[in-house]
C-alpha cells in the first residue's frame, strides 16, 4: 500500500518512508522487508521529483513475497499513485 503526497514546497528532496507493522511479522522478517524496499525505492529515486513525499505500508503477505514480487508491486503501486 503507497501513501503518495506532491508538496508544493519543491525544496526538499523526494522522501520516502516506511511502516511495517508487527502484523508482518518479528523483528527479523519486518526488518527483512524493509531493507528490500529500501534497495527498491533507492534503485527509483532519480525517477522522483522534488516535493514528493511517499509512504511504503507493507501489508502481511509482503513477508512471504520473493523481491521481484516486491519490486513489482511496488513500481506498480508508485504507477498508479502518481499523477
Amino acid at each position: 500500500m503507497i501513501h503518495y503526497l506532491l508538496s508544493t514546497d519543491e525544496s526538499h528532496a523526494a522522501r520516502v518512508g516506511f511502516v511495517v507493522s508487527k502484523a508482518v511479522g518479528n523483528a527479523v522478517v519486518r526488518n527483512r522487508v524493509k531493507r528490500r524496499l529500501r534497495n527498491i525505492v533507492y534503485a527509483r529515486l532519480a525517477e522522483l521529483d522534488d516535493g514528493e513525499m511517499i509512504v511504503i505500508r507493507a501489508l502481511p503477505a509482503a513477508a512471504g513475497a520473493e523481491f521481484g514480487q516486491l519490486e513489482a508491486s511496488v513500481d506498480r503501486l508508485l504507477q498508479k499513485a502518481r499523477p
